[in-house]
């Protein structure tokens, strides 16, 4: 039996891409895709929103 451990979502954080990127809030666990967890991001400065990779948005630094 292979027990999976849920990662919890940041839901409101603001992240950016790499140190001076694009800023963008974490909105909304969507779902599962294999071992991966798709999340839903908006973008700081037009509203667009986005899936991502929660993987990816944990590897992403804090927006300064």
């Amino acid at each position: 039996m292979t027990t999976v451990i849920e990662t919890d979502v940041p839901i409101g954080k603001i992240k950016s891409f790499g140190k001076y990127g694009p800023q963008y809030e974490i909105t909304r666990k969507i779902r599962r895709d294999g071992d991966k967890t798709i999340i839903e991001i908006r973008m700081v400065a037009n509203g667009e929103e986005a899936e991502y990779e929660l993987s990816k948005a944990m590897a992403d630094p804090d927006a300064l």
